[in-house]
């Protein structure tokens, strides 16, 4: 589009990706792993650098286009007195990064994940639950293809949900159902547990580490090793 001078399609392709791939479902997802996760965790390194990636493509892929905006960005990013948005060229994307294969199991996972979300749109309408944290949805999946698609996948976090169960046939008949999405059927219950005043989800080993009676044991490790590295920063002061 760029070559061809075709700026609507430009920013027609990133605000596509940035509101649905990114905003609705990437970051939704991440910020967890963001916020809550111990700072030495792989999970929580994989999504900085995931975003160090994004961050430096969109803003010179924007930078023809909001020029003073993606400047202050990027400065603010990288900081220099030399240095510019402008000086930089477009990213060159790995072709290896292009995997169609993992592409299509995503796309089915989306489509499982649309119904949970459905599902959990009227619990939260009818005052049910507050929030998408206070369920534990039983997903039926009559669909083989979706059903491998999501072996391997933690359901509950792609959901944000506190807990999911995942269960292989036709679902009930009272069970929640999206046209679109053949073969899957969701049936709401509640989520089990104290809920977490760091991450809100509902687990059952909230109050287990002693020091922390009103954190699950996830986020009592990451607060034990936050306040671990912040005494040792202010011990080199």
């Amino acid at each position: 589009a760029y070559a061809e001078y075709d700026y609507k399609r430009v920013i027609a392709a990133l605000s596509h990706f940035m509101n649905t791939d990114l905003s609705a479902f990437y970051f939704d997802i991440r910020k967890d792993a963001l916020y809550c996760e111990p700072y030495s965790s792989a999970k929580r390194k994989a999504a900085l650098v995931t975003i160090e990636h994004i961050f430096r493509a969109l803003t010179l892929w924007l930078a023809p286009l909001l020029c003073f905006t993606a400047e202050e960005a990027w400065l603010a990013r990288y900081p220099s007195a030399e240095g510019s948005v402008h000086l930089e060229t477009f990213p060159d994307i790995p072709a290896a990064w292009r995997d169609d294969k993992l592409a299509d199991k995503w796309a089915k996972i989306r489509r499982v994940r649309g119904a949970v979300t459905g599902a959990l749109e009227i619990e939260r309408a009818n005052k049910r639950i507050g929030s998408s944290l206070e369920a534990a949805p039983q997903v039926f999946i009559a669909d083989s293809g979706l059903l491998e698609a999501l072996q391997g996948v933690d359901l509950a976090e792609i959901c944000i949900t506190s807990d999911i169960a995942l269960l292989a046939g036709a679902a009930p008949t009272d069970a929640f159902v999206l046209p679109e999405v053949a073969g899957v059927g969701v049936v709401s219950k509640p989520a089990e547990g104290r809920k977490c005043a760091r991450s809100w989800r509902m687990t059952k080993d909230v109050g287990s580490a002693p020091a922390f009676p009103t954190l699950s044991a996830r986020d009592a490790a990451a607060v034990r090793e936050f306040d671990l590295i912040k005494g040792r920063s202010l011990g080199q002061r």
